[in-house]
C-alpha cells in the first residue's frame, strides 16, 4: 500500500538550528539517524504509548526512551511523585528520605544487593562498579565481552577482533591506549576462549563485566552455560563477577536477569527503570565489597545529583506501580502477545523475532538468531533502513539503528501490537 507523505517541515526547522549549536545537532549520537539516513523527528510531548513530534504526528512508541519508561509516557503516578517531591526542592547535595526508601526497595529486590549506591546515569554506575572491583581485589585488569557496551567510560570503549582475547585497541578517538591496556575483550559464545584466558590470566583478573542480557548490539541471548561457566571461573580465580542489569534491571522482574538465570553477580549496575524516566543509576553488591567505598573505605566515588529527590521518588513510583498492579507479570504477557503477532510476519520475509520479556529485536536476516555481534549478518543491518522508515511514515516509532532492541511498556495494548503487526508486513514488501 502507498504512503502519503507524511509532514515534517518543523522537525527538519528545528533540526537544522541545531546543527549550529549541537555536535551533530543532537545530545547523545544515535539520536541523529545517521546510520539509516534522513532527519531526525523532533519530539513535543508524549502520554502512554505514544509520542507526538512538532509537526503534530503521533507515533506509536516502541523506543521508551531507550527502556526506562516500563509504564509508558507520562504516567500519572510518576508525574504526581515527581510534583511533590518537586515542591520540597528539586536538589539538596544531603541525604533524603526518598534515597533511603528507594535503597531499601532495591536491595530487598535484587539477588545480588546487600547495599547500593545511587548515581545518575548507567555509564557512570558501571566505571564506578568497576573501580570498586579493582579496589577491593587490588588487582588492574578488567575482561569484557565484545558486543556488549557498559556506557561510555574510557577503559570501558575497547574493541577486539577475532580470536582469544585482545587487549589495548581503544574504539573512540581520544581514549588513549594506555586506558585500554588494561581491558581485556573475549568474544561472546565462545565457552573455549573464555577457559583459554582464565588458564592465562585469571589470577590477574579484577572483575569481569558483562551484560547478562546484551541488547545494545542486537538481542544476543546467550546460552545459560556461558555465564554459569563464567561465574565458575570467577569464584576460583578469585575474580569478581558484574553483571550490567542497566537495560534489564527491574524489567524483567524484581530481580533481573540474575533472578531468572538463577546465577548471583559480586557486583551488579542499574539504571533506566529505577529512574521513571529520569536521569538514575545505581550500582551496589555483597556488603563487604561495596564497604571499601569512601566514606568507609579507600575507593574515592561521588556525586552532587546522586541521590536527587525528585529522580528517587520517580524511582520508588515506579517500582510501587511495578509491585502493587502486577506489572512485570503484564509485560511478559505483552512480550509473548508481540512474539505471537510479530513472529510470523517475520518469518513470512525471512526474518526473526529475538524477545526475551518486555525486550524484542527484529533480525532481518535468514537463520538461527546471533548470539555474537559478529554474527549479525550486513544485509540484516542494510534491509532494517527501508523497514525503520516504511515503519515511522505509517505511525510506528522504533529505535533508528539495526542494532537497537526495542520496549514494551504497560501502556502498550493488544490493539496496538496488532497495528504493529500490520504496518509490519506493509514495510517488509520490498
Amino acid at each position: 500500500m502507498k504512503q502519503e507523505p507524511v509532514e515534517t517541515a518543523r522537525s527538519l526547522e528545528l533540526y537544522e538550528r541545531a546543527c549550529a549549536v549541537l555536535p551533530g545537532g543532537v545530545s547523545s549520537p544515535v539520536r541523529a539517524y545517521r546510520s539509516v539516513g534522513g532527519a531526525p523527528r523532533v519530539i513535543d510531548r508524549a502520554r502512554g504509548a505514544h509520542v507526538t513530534d512538532v509537526d503534530g504526528n503521533e507515533l506509536l512508541d516502541f523506543v521508551g526512551s531507550w527502556g526506562p519508561l516500563v509504564l509508558g509516557h507520562a504516567h500519572p503516578a510518576i508525574l504526581a511523585a515527581v510534583g511533590l517531591a518537586s515542591e520540597r526542592g528539586t536538589t539538596f547535595g544531603a541525604p533524603t528520605p526518598f534515597e533511603i526508601e528507594l535503597a531499601e526497595r532495591v536491595v530487598s529486590m535484587h539477588p545480588a544487593l546487600e547495599s547500593v549506591r545511587f548515581v545518575s546515569s548507567g555509564t557512570e554506575a558501571v566505571m564506578s562498579a568497576v573501580r570498586t572491583a579493582r579496589g577491593f581485589t587490588g588487582r588492574d585488569l578488567i575482561l569484557k565481552f565484545a558486543g556488549c557496551y557498559h556506557g561510555h567510560a574510557d577503559h570501558l570503549l575497547v574493541s577486539a577482533g577475532s580470536g582469544l582475547a585482545t587487549f589495548g585497541v581503544p574504539s573512540s578517538a581520544g581514549v588513549p591506549e594506555g586506558f585500554a591496556e588494561q581491558t581485556a575483550v573475549l568474544p561472546l559464545d565462545d565457552i573455549d576462549a573464555l577457559e583459554s584466558f582464565f588458564a592465562e590470566r585469571g589470577d590477574e583478573l579484577a572483575c569481569a563485566v558483562i551484560e547478562p542480557v546484551p541488547a545494545n548490539n542486537g538481542l544476543l541471548l546467550q546460552r545459560p552455560e556461558l555465564l554459569s561457566r563464567l561465574r565458575d571461573l570467577c569464584t576460583h580465580h578469585g575474580a569478581l563477577l558484574l553483571f550490567d542489569e542497566v537495560i534489564t534491571g527491574f524489567r524483567l522482574g524484581p530481580g533481573g536477569y540474575s533472578e531468572l538465570c538463577g546465577l548471583t553477580p559480586d557486583l551488579a549496575t542499574f539504571g533506566k527503570v529505577i529512574g521513571g524516566g529520569l536521569p538514575v543509576g545505581a550500582f551496589g553488591g555483597r556488603r563487604e565489597v561495596m564497604s571499601v567505598l569512601s566514606p568507609d573505605g579507600p575507593v574515592y566515588q561521588a556525586g552532587t545529583l546522586s541521590g536527587n529527590p525528585v529522580a528517587m521518588a520517580a524511582g520508588i513510583a515506579t517500582l510501587d506501580q511495578l509491585d502493587r498492579a502486577g506489572g512485570w507479570d503484564d509485560l511478559s504477557a505483552l512480550g509473548e502477545a508481540l512474539e505471537v503477532r510479530l513472529g510470523p510476519v517475520l518469518e513470512r520475509h525471512g526474518a526473526c523475532l529475538v524477545r526475551i520479556g518486555s525486550i524484542f529485536w527484529m533480525s532481518l536476516a535468514e537463520g538461527a538468531p546471533p548470539r555474537s555481534a559478529e554474527a549479525i549478518a550486513p544485509e540484516a543491518v542494510e534491509r532494517y533502513t527501508p523497514v525503520f522508515h516504511a515503519l515511522l511514515d505509517r505511525g510506528v516509532a522504533l529505535a533508528p539503528s539495526a542494532y537497537e532492541v526495542g520496549f514494551l511498556s504497560t501502556a502498550h495494548t493488544t490493539e496496538h501490537l496488532d497495528l504493529f503487526a500490520a504496518h509490519l508486513e506493509e514495510a517488509l514488501v520490498p
